[in-house]
C-alpha cells in the first residue's frame, strides 16, 4: 500500500519514528521509573496522547476563562447578586456538559478512524506479507540502513503478526495501537476540571455581592491562571514565567472584554 496516501488519510498525528528490535517504547515505562538503557541517565516521558490530560488542561482553561468572563460581563451589568449568581452557575453547568460532549465525540471519531486504519493495515500484512516487509525495507533503507540491514530489520519485525501491525502502525501511521485515547476518559476528564475551573471565580458571588465579590472573583481569577499557566510549563518544559503571563493574559483579555461590554450594556439600559 502507498506509504504516501496512507499518511494523508490521517489528520495531525505525529511524525513516524524507527523501530528498532529489542528497544523498549520509553512510553510503557512508568512515569516514576527512568529508562535504564544508558547508565547514569535518567529519562522520563510523559503520557500525552491518551486524550485524558489533554482534556483536563484544556477544560480547566476554558473553564476558569468563560465563567470569569461571564460572572465580569453580567456584573458589569449592574446585576443584582443573585442574577450574577444564576448566569454563573447556567455557565458552570452548561459548560461543563457542552465540554464533556465535545470531547466525547471528537476522540469516538478519531479513535473510529484510527481503527478502521489499523484494520486496513492489519488486512494487508495478513493477504500480502511479503509487499509489507519490502514497504518497511524500502522505508528503513529512506531512514538510512543499509540495504540488507534495513531487509533483515523488516523481515524481523514481519515475523510476529501483532508486532508487525505495530511497527506498520508507527512507521506509517504515526499511531501506537495501544494508545489511542479514551472517549470516556476525556469526556470525564473536561467534565470535571471544567466545572472546577469555572466554580473558583463564582465562589465569591456564593457568599455575598457588589463590588467586593468582584474583586474577590478577579483576584481568585488571576492566582488560578498564573497556578495554571506554571502547571502547563511543567508537562511542556516552557518557561514557567512565560507560560503564567500568557494565561494570565489571555484570561485578563477576555475579562476585560466582557466586563467593558455589560458595563456598556448596563448603562444604556438603565439610563
Amino acid at each position: 500500500m502507498s506509504l504516501r496516501g496512507r499518511r494523508s488519510s490521517i489528520i495531525g498525528v505525529d511524525r513516524p519514528r524507527l523501530s528498532l528490535p529489542g528497544r523498549r517504547n520509553d512510553r510503557e515505562l512508568p512515569a516514576e521509573h527512568p529508562t535504564t538503557e544508558h547508565p547514569g541517565i535518567e529519562h522520563y516521558h510523559r503520557d500525552v496522547q491518551g486524550g485524558g490530560a489533554r482534556a483536563a488542561v484544556f477544560g480547566m482553561s476554558d473553564g476558569l476563562v468563560t465563567n470569569v468572563s461571564l460572572i465580569l460581563g453580567v456584573a458589569g451589568a449592574h446585576a443584582a447578586a443573585d442574577f450574577v449568581r444564576v448566569a454563573g452557575l447556567a455557565g458552570l453547568v452548561s459548560g461543563a456538559f457542552s465540554m464533556a460532549a465535545g470531547e466525547y465525540v471528537s476522540m469516538r471519531a478519531q479513535r473510529e478512524l484510527l481503527e478502521r486504519e489499523l484494520e486496513v493495515e492489519r488486512t494487508e500484512i495478513r493477504q500480502h506479507p511479503v509487499a509489507e516487509r519490502r514497504e518497511l525495507a524500502r522505508l528503513y533503507e529512506s531512514r538510512g540502513l543499509e540495504a540488507a540491514m534495513a531487509a533483515d530489520l523488516a523481515e524481523a519485525m514481519m515475523r510476529d503478526p501483532d508486532v508487525a501491525l505495530e511497527t506498520h502502525a508507527r512507521e506509517e501511521l504515526g499511531v501506537d495501537p495501544g494508545s489511542l485515547g479514551s472517549p470516556w476518559q476525556a469526556a470525564i476528564s473536561s467534565f470535571v476540571t471544567f466545572a472546577l475551573g469555572a466554580l473558583l471565580p463564582l465562589l465569591p458571588w456564593l457568599f455575598f455581592g457588589g463590588g467586593g465579590a468582584i474583586a474577590a472573583s478577579v483576584a481568585i481569577g488571576a492566582v488560578a491562571a498564573v497556578s495554571l499557566g506554571l502547571a502547563l510549563s511543567y508537562f511542556t518544559g516552557r518557561s514557567p514565567l512565560r507560560s503564567a503571563f500568557r494565561q494570565l493574559a489571555v484570561s485578563a483579555l477576555a475579562a476585560a472584554v466582557t466586563f467593558g461590554v455589560g458595563t456598556a450594556i448596563g448603562v444604556s439600559v438603565h439610563s
